[in-house]
């Protein structure tokens, strides 16, 4: 099954019995919107130029998510990462992707309600499969296998988040690190996403911290 970085990060951030995000819900958003920047950045839509994205291909791609944010990006002057994680990363995104994954029939759609008042949505796995075919891929690379960009984002995104220690707590540090940061395919993608991944980390803790970045 085919499923973006954003979908595998969604999987590996989340409980697979209760549906719980592993940490703050905010932090996953953030992690969510990066990894959609590092996918259109990959597909070759996006590309950074004196720190700051622009569209290098404004084509659609054909998912609704990955096209939002590409339209955004270019209809606007170049800017910064950090201004885009700040100003494109919010729930509905999130909620979105889970419901997309639900509807694949890779997670559960459970309702239920707080203190008899409150109506909570939750999405346990239906197919662990998935999920566990991701962890096998990341497991793998962080064991010594060579890694391909797409698992190199997806690590070096947990590592951002500080989700990487959680879900493999026997990894190698030093290994984490070298995937994290190793070498891409050319220059301005491993700009791009070395951008991308610092972004991550700033505005995770300043969301962490209810702490909005100045815009310019």
């Amino acid at each position: 099954m085919d499923i973006t970085i954003a979908e595998e990060l969604l999987l590996l951030a989340h409980d697979e019995e209760t549906g719980r995000p592993h940490i703050r819900e905010v932090a996953v958003d953030v992690s969510v919107t990066g990894a959609v920047l590092a996918e259109l950045t990959l597909a070759g839509r996006l590309h950074i130029v004196e720190d700051r994205f622009e569209a290098l291909d404004p084509t659609p791609t054909g998912d609704e998510e990955l096209d939002g944010v590409l339209a955004a990006i270019a209809e606007s002057q170049p800017r910064e990462a950090t201004w885009w994680l700040d100003r494109l990363t919010y729930p509905k995104r999130r909620w979105s992707l889970l419901k997309r994954l639900a509807e694949r029939g890779v997670l559960s759609e459970e309702h239920g309600r707080v203190l008899g008042l409150f109506r909570t949505t939750q999405y346990p796995e239906r197919d662990p499969s998935v999920e566990r075919e991701v962890r096998r891929r990341v497991g793998d690379v962080l064991d010594g296998a060579a890694p391909d960009e797409r698992v190199s984002v997806l690590v070096a995104l947990l590592r951002a988040c500080d989700l990487d220690r959680m879900l493999f707590p026997g990894a190698r540090r030093d290994r984490v690190k070298e995937v994290a940061e190793g070498q891409w395919s050319g220059t301005a993608v491993a700009e791009s996403i070395a951008a991308i991944n610092t972004a991550v980390r700033i505005n995770t803790s300043l969301a962490m911290h209810n702490i909005i970045p100045a815009g310019d």
